[in-house]
């Protein structure tokens, strides 16, 4: 072994092998049996060691770590990860670029040189979170809403332009672009980097989960909390646990009816009943090579739902293809091609000889797919159409789960009549009220929205309609979907059924699709309904979508608007017809649905290489509005005191160079008692602020109306609003409350208080918080804020059954110990009321993955794991978080 690695030492610092006129590390030149056998994915990473080899934070030792994954996969061996790139969008990205800022106000003020905050690695920062469904199903919906975008958001907009001049390596991708997933899939991804001509591997990492749907494209990328995301910026290596990878083995073909979404609803319900979180997921098998680029990435883009950190489809034929269709060069295509074959990361998914040894392997054959819808509440939840109707009617009864509404059965029959633009109508439970086509997940493959597109002209030629209060909309991922969508001919059939094109960001998908008529609402709220939103989103969980609408299915582009000219969830499509035809005849839905010789014969013809380049050449001087912002200059920002979106965020304010002393938790009260899949829309909610909370009443004191109050997401900037933000979901359920409120419960006193207000009188008796979760603690979108809020609130540790990847990750950098409770145990087993105070004493010596006592103030104890997985993430707590190293390592 020593022999090995003193050779593969010596190989790393010789460059002598060419890729064209490139030069590029040769790691498989060893002739080593265990480069062979690696998983592709675990190729990447050892590709990005050797290339940071030598460094000061990758050394000899973890390459061989890497090579050696066979082994050491087994072992809980840390590696670091030197990803080539970060991709944001505005949401996350707004705060990111805020944090730089105030670290370089604290670099300054601390004597160091403020210059030295700026991003080391290319940052391309999409704005694509901002647009709301304020318009819909009108010719004017997309200038509407762009243009109210643009004014709600202008003081956003100007500084981010600030930070794109302020900061080098930073582009910002102006608004009405496209979702951030998608131009990185069609535009903004290498596949290979050429820097100074020296060839590696395209890597990202995203403060958005979702960045992983760039794996099906064979680059290896996962979604990062901004805290770590601005780590990696400044230089900072992902520390990790080198991962398990498990084999997902594809075979057979998909059926004729069965759509790309399907798939990825099927595989996510799998991968989660079997347990991926902190693994990677590669994809083999000859079923791999029936599926196109954006059927991967579509795949691949569900990773955070069903948990992993990668779901990783390697370069392949389809690879090239591809990169040839969204207009890359021929030089870049050369290059990709010569590289990954001399690096022998190239794959032949027919070709077992290929295979590598994975963790384990589990299977899907393609063939015994079904069409699909997931939800009510979250997108793992996969339920058949064949038994959507009777699944829906199961949850109305179910009092208990995630399924469950517990609406009584006298109830379960109720219709609320309403009158809307004049006309009669009515509710009941499993009314269409939403209907979107929008979301990455979706928007990127032309085959699903081809497939809406020729399924809405056949139903109109029919003479089937959509209930003029269903709110519907589609919203592109970028303008090449527009121009497609244009020049087959189906647009005004799609704008006939009220899909017309409201903007081009993520919108329903995050919750900003905007209000609901006033009938509509009152008619819901009158009635208690369980109404429902049907999108071909990637995320469903509770108060997500709008507050009123209490289910929500996650469906292909097509169903989503067969679903609307049903307008009810309670309908077999089998038995029972869409509607009547224009001559009096029953429509099934077997009657419009597109077969998959009509797709791809419409696809071949009018998805074509020019498109993406005519659409992308307009990229940086497309939004004349964007353009005409006239943003501040200066390495410093200016910061306006009486902006209420933009605000110089307190996490610096008082660090000093040293570090700061340990300090254990004695007597901490616990803010919130929490249950299973805690997600990060609960903790750190993105839609809109309601009227009566205390976001609202601080943006009051502030002089605003309601109707300027905006989202929560579009706040992120200011730490005033995010700090009242927290917890603020009103289906969040505390258990000491009993019901879905943001409301928890002060102790001693008893009085139940907003969550903020109760946080605030902890603060002022001095008492240190804690909160206690169930199983998936933090599961959903990779919102710093998430964490940033918790720790303005006074948390400074979770004790949880189990966390999701990302979220664990943000605590750490945040300096909030994640705790978990040991295996079998949990708040009910240990009988935890929260009502306790509770002491946790922290070692000077603090080790990864240590036993920690926890001492209740009525004299019992229980021990918990500390989920400090790696000796950086240590080093961070000690510093009271990633980014307070970061400065004083720069100031050292």
């Amino acid at each position: 072994m020593a022999t090995v690695k003193s050779q593969y030492a010596a190989q790393i610092k010789t460059l002598p092998l060419k890729c064209g006129d490139y030069q590029y590390f040769d790691v498989a030149s060893l002739n080593e049996e265990r480069y062979a056998r690696l998983p592709y994915s675990i190729r990447v990473l050892l590709e990005s060691a050797v290339r940071n080899c030598d460094g000061f934070q990758v050394k000899s030792k973890d390459v061989e770590n890497i090579l050696d994954w066979e082994n050491n996969q087994k072992q809980s061996v840390e590696i670091p990860f030197m990803p080539a790139r970060v991709i944001l969008q505005d949401f996350t990205g707004v705060p990111a670029v805020v944090d730089f800022a105030a670290m370089r106000d604290a670099i300054k003020r601390l004597g160091g040189d403020p210059a030295k905050i700026n991003p080391l690695c290319p940052v391309d920062l999409v704005i694509d979170h901002s647009v709301q469904v304020d318009v819909s199903r009108s010719s004017t919906a997309l200038q509407k809403n762009q243009e109210m975008e643009f004014n709600r958001n202008k003081e956003r907009f100007l500084f981010l332009k600030w930070g794109s001049k302020a900061f080098k390596n930073m582009t910002i991708v102006p608004p009405g672009s496209g979702i951030v997933h998608q131009v990185n899939l069609e535009y903004l991804a290498r596949v290979v980097f050429n820097m100074k001509e020296f060839l590696y591997p395209d890597s990202v990492v995203g403060t958005d989960s979702h960045t992983t749907m760039i794996n099906g494209l064979g680059i290896v990328g996962w979604g990062v909390g901004g805290i770590e995301a601005e780590a990696v910026m400044l230089g900072q290596a992902i520390s990790m646990v080198l991962p398990k990878v498990v084999g997902y083995k594809l075979t057979g073909k998909v059926k004729q009816y069965v759509t790309s979404t399907d798939v990825v609803l099927t595989i996510t319900k799998h991968l989660r009943q079997i347990g991926v979180v902190g693994k990677f997921v590669e994809f083999f098998g000859p079923g791999v090579s029936h599926l196109s680029i954006a059927d991967r990435a579509t795949i691949a883009n569900m990773c955070p739902e069903y948990g992993a950190t990668v779901g990783f489809f390697p370069v392949d034929e389809k690879s090239l293809l591809y990169l040839r269709q969204t207009g890359r060069s021929e030089e870049t295509l050369q290059c990709v091609e010569a590289y990954a074959r001399a690096t022998k990361m190239f794959r032949d998914y027919s070709d077992p000889r290929t295979d590598p040894v994975f963790s384990e392997v589990v299977e899907l054959d393609l063939s015994t797919v079904t069409p699909s819808l997931s939800g009510p509440k979250r997108p793992h939840d996969r339920v058949s159409v064949s038994e959507m109707k009777q699944d829906f009617t199961d949850c109305l009864n179910n009092k208990v789960g995630f399924k469950g509404f517990g609406i009584p059965t006298d109830k379960q029959s109720t219709e609320v009549p309403f009158t809307f633009d004049g006309q009669e109508f009515k509710l009941s439970h499993g009314s269409v009220v939403i209907a979107a086509i929008t979301s990455c997940t979706n928007t990127s493959n032309p085959s699903v929205m081809l497939g809406a597109g020729l399924l809405a002209k056949k139903a109109v030629e029919l003479g089937l309609d959509v209930k003029p209060y269903i709110k519907t909309s589609l919203s592109p991922g970028s303008g090449v979907v527009t121009y497609y969508l244009k020049e087959s001919g189906v647009t005004p059939s799609l704008e006939k059924l009220g899909f017309n094109i409201v903007g081009y960001g993520c919108m329903t998908c995050i919750g900003n699709s905007g209000p609901l008529s006033e009938p509509v609402s009152e008619a819901i709220e009158k009635g208690d309904l369980v109404a429902v939103g049907v999108l071909s989103g990637n995320r469903n969980f509770e108060g997500r979508i709008h507050p009123l609408t209490r289910a929500n299915y996650l469906a292909s582009p097509p169903l989503v608007i067969a679903y609307a000219i049903a307008g009810t969830v309670l309908i077999d499509f089998e038995t029972e017809p869409l509607g009547i035809s224009k001559d009096g005849k029953e429509v099934f839905l077997r009657d419009i649905w597109p077969t998959r010789d009509e797709l791809q014969e419409v696809e071949r013809q009018f998805v074509i290489p020019a498109m993406f380049k005519e659409v992308y050449s307009k990229l940086s001087s497309g939004n004349p509005r964007w353009n005409s912002l006239e943003a501040p200059d200066g390495m410093l920002y200016p910061w306006d005191l009486k902006s209420t979106y933009i605000k110089h965020p307190p996490f610096f304010e008082t660090m000093a160079k040293d570090l700061p002393e340990r300090v254990s938790m004695t007597d901490a009260a616990v803010l919130l008692n929490l249950g299973d899949s805690v997600t990060t829309d609960h903790i750190s909610p993105a839609g809109s602020i309601a009227r009566t909370s205390p976001a609202a009443r601080y943006l009051g004191s502030k002089g605003l109306a309601p109707r300027e109050f905006n989202s929560y997401g579009s706040r992120r900037g200011n730490d005033a609003v995010m700090a009242r933000g927290t917890f603020a979901n009103i289906r969040l359920v505390n258990k000491f409350i009993g019901k879905a409120a943001p409301k928890t419960m002060h102790y001693p006193s008893g009085d139940t208080m907003d969550i903020f207000d109760a946080a605030e009188r902890y603060r002022e008796e001095g008492r240190q918080l804690i909160i206690l979760a169930g199983k998936d603690y933090g599961s959903g979108s990779s919102r710093d804020w998430a964490a940033k809020g918790p720790w303005m609130q006074g948390v400074r540790a979770v004790i949880s059954e189990s966390f999701e990847r990302i979220h664990r990750s943000n605590l750490v950098g945040m300096g909030i110990m994640p705790l978990e409770y040991l295996p079998g145990q949990n708040a009910e087993s240990l009988e935890l009321t929260g009502k306790e105070s509770y002491t946790i004493v922290v070692p000077d010596d603090l080790k990864t993955g240590q036993t920690l006592v926890v001492k209740l103030s009525d004299g019992r104890s229980f021990n918990v794991k500390v989920r400090f997985d790696t000796d950086v993430e240590l080093t961070y707590f000690k510093n009271g978080g990633i980014l307070n190293y970061m400065i004083r390592s720069m100031l050292a």
